[in-house]
């Protein structure tokens, strides 16, 4: 895991080997996350939105070996955007799931839970990312006042 500190602390950026291994880390840092920006009443649906979207990029993104997969977490006034990053160019594609099949219903889970999700291009990178929101109008934020709000698609 590589973090990158983000000076406002509104912020956590942290990149992962392309393995499912990184999902249990990744989720143990969006939890300390959101606890220290107020927005633990999140965790919940977050966790698992993380889960179904990191689980997708590590399994599913074909890229050359080394590549990394960047996980952000932005906290806001309005609630929380998590986003995962990948080097594949391929989107992920939401499908109706078999009922007797023990996967295929990550995109199903992340629609169900998200008030909003999408994929976009990567700034400056090759590749794309998968992001969702998720709402905290009662958000117990101590970032401080100054605008921003949860960042839209891309």
């Amino acid at each position: 895991m590589v973090h990158v500190q983000d000076p406002d602390g509104r912020a956590v950026v942290l990149r992962w080997n392309r393995h499912p291994s990184s999902v249990g880390p990744a989720r143990l840092e969006l939890r300390k996350a959101l606890a220290g920006w107020g927005l633990s009443r999140l965790e919940d649906s977050a966790l698992l939105i993380l889960s179904e979207l990191l689980t997708n990029a590590a399994r599913h993104a074909r890229v050359s070996p080394g590549r990394e997969i960047e996980t952000r977490y932005l906290a806001a006034p309005e609630g929380l955007r998590i986003e995962v990053h990948d080097a594949s160019c391929v989107p992920p594609q939401p499908k109706a799931p078999d009922p007797d099949a023990c996967e295929g219903r990550g995109l199903v889970i992340v629609e169900a839970l998200a008030d909003q999700w999408g994929v976009g291009e990567r700034e400056g990178g090759v590749g794309k990312v998968v992001w969702a929101t998720l709402a905290s109008p009662q958000a117990d934020y101590g970032g401080g006042g100054g605008g921003g709000g949860v960042p839209r698609g891309r």
